[in-house]
């Protein structure tokens, strides 16, 4: 392995970034990984966490937070860290960013996110997946997962789930492949499922019965509260959720064959191979 890291994974313990890591162990190349639990510590809340990481880095992979607080102040980071040498950044952003009916505050902020990388003077490549399936398996879905109730305010909306693996091998694709630059690529699995669909997948893949309990948007808002989430996290969850839930992520994205080559997992392969791993088994 080279010693000297040119790549930062920023948010690299987290569902995309720790899989962009083992990519890049796999194949030898050095990185400096930096989050809030890391030798590397980075906070987006903490600018004077900043500049220690990006220091002597060439290339940037960016998991920004959910909140239009967050998103903020990753485009306030991304500007600063191109003004002192970052020359390329790879964002992992959201599908159906710049869309038209996308009128929640925080696909406005992935919006500036977003243009405010553009505008950096860095290199760029902007990477859009749907949601993940992983959600379900390392996130606060999984909750609702043992519990049997998936519980979230989704109507009967489909979404085009992928799995965040797949999400890793592109992002590693063009992180490594200057020829990405400039492009901006919407991932996606190969179906749209409904919540329902989903918890049947799920039930058929862990042997035991989970449903779809379909909340209102503000009573979904109260129990992310309840969880412990910020109010703010939570209505940006929910109006992510309002996307499905007014049917407007039922499409499949073409992000993942034109940077690989190859067709994404389907979410029924995805849960039996998961349930494998005992995630799921209590």
């Amino acid at each position: 392995m080279t010693t000297t890291p040119n790549f930062l994974i920023i948010g690299g313990k987290g569902k995309t970034g720790r899989r962009v890591a083992a990519q890049l162990d796999a194949r030898g190349i050095a990185y400096r990984l930096a989050s809030r639990s890391s030798e590397q510590r980075f906070d987006w809340y903490d600018e004077s966490s900043w500049a220690g990481a990006v220091a002597g880095i060439d290339t940037a992979y960016l998991a920004p937070p959910v909140g239009p607080t967050g998103l903020a102040l990753a485009g306030k980071f991304i500007q600063q860290a191109a003004a002192e040498g970052l020359r390329r950044v790879v964002l992992l952003s959201g599908r159906g960013v710049g869309s038209p009916g996308r009128d929640f505050a925080v696909y406005e902020s992935s919006v500036e996110l977003e243009n405010a990388v553009r505008a950096s003077g860095a290199d760029w490549t902007i990477v859009r997946p749907a949601w993940f399936a992983q959600n379900f398996s390392e996130d606060f879905l999984y909750d609702y997962v043992m519990g049997g109730e998936i519980r979230v305010a989704a109507g009967d909306g489909g979404e085009a789930w992928i799995d965040t693996n797949d999400i890793g091998d592109v992002m590693t694709e063009v992180m490594l492949d200057e020829r990405h630059t400039g492009e901006t690529y919407s991932l996606s699995g190969p179906r749209t499922l409904t919540m329902a669909e989903v918890a049947d997948e799920l039930s058929t893949a862990t042997g035991r019965p989970i449903r779809y309990v379909d909340l209102e948007p503000e009573q979904f808002v109260a129990e992310l509260v309840s969880y412990g989430q910020t109010v703010e996290d939570s209505e940006a969850v929910r109006d992510l959720f309002a996307v499905i839930r007014n049917h407007r992520s039922e499409y499949v994205s073409e992000g993942v064959q034109q940077v690989l080559g190859r067709e994404p997992r389907d979410f029924a392969d995805w849960a039996r191979e998961t349930a494998k791993t005992g995630v799921w088994s209590a």
